[in-house]
């Protein structure tokens, strides 16, 4: 199932690739994220970069990925036999992996909306985030706890020339333990067109 979709993926981009020239218009940008994580509630900020391209006018195929940093939250413990609450710090990092189409209005400020479907996964890890751990972090998804998400979102971008700039609000649905999980997400970066 998975190289089906991979081998989707990478036909719909290819076909999508002559559409981008004719039309001069691939994107590709930086952001800065949040996510609120509404189990625990806990905030995170990270960083992450896209690529989109054209397939027609006011139509973009997009790929993201996130990492957001280590956020450290307590947690307490309850023994039942002895009665004692001890606490612990525990360090976790979500990266974030998304594709989907955004429909967008024309102009030099345009309004979108985007649905992407991908992953979230979810690490606990004391070591400082660095390149090499978001590189672990990426190769070692298939041994660990990723779940399904969708986003379901909405922004505004606005750009003079090549250079742009884009926030995007809206909703990741993970789903995890028999049930879906809703969290606020926000992201703010440059784009530059081409």
């Amino acid at each position: 199932m998975k190289r089906l979709l991979f081998a989707v993926a990478v036909a719909i981009v290819c076909a999508a690739g002559p559409a981008a020239r004719a039309q001069d218009h691939v994107q590709i940008g930086a952001f800065a994220d949040y996510f609120r994580l509404d189990a625990t509630h806990s905030n995170f900020v990270g960083l992450g970069g896209r690529f989109g391209v054209t397939l027609v006018r006011h139509v973009q195929l997009e790929a993201e990925m996130a990492y957001d940093f280590n956020q450290a939250f307590t947690e307490g413990f309850t023994n039942t036999k002895g009665g004692t609450v001890g606490f612990e710090q525990t360090n976790l990092k979500v990266l974030h992996g998304l594709f989907g189409p955004k429909i967008e209005t024309g102009g030099r400020v345009r309004a979108f909306l985007t649905l992407k479907g991908g992953f979230v996964n979810f690490r606990f890890d004391p070591t400082q985030a660095s390149f090499s751990t978001f590189t672990s972090s990426v190769s070692g998804l298939r041994s660990s706890n990723v779940d399904g998400a969708i986003y379901p979102g909405g922004g505004i971008e606005g750009s003079l020339g090549p250079i742009g700039l884009r926030l995007d609000v809206g909703d990741e649905i993970y789903f995890a333990n028999g049930g879906s999980h809703n969290n606020l997400r926000v992201s703010f970066g440059p784009t530059i067109h081409f």
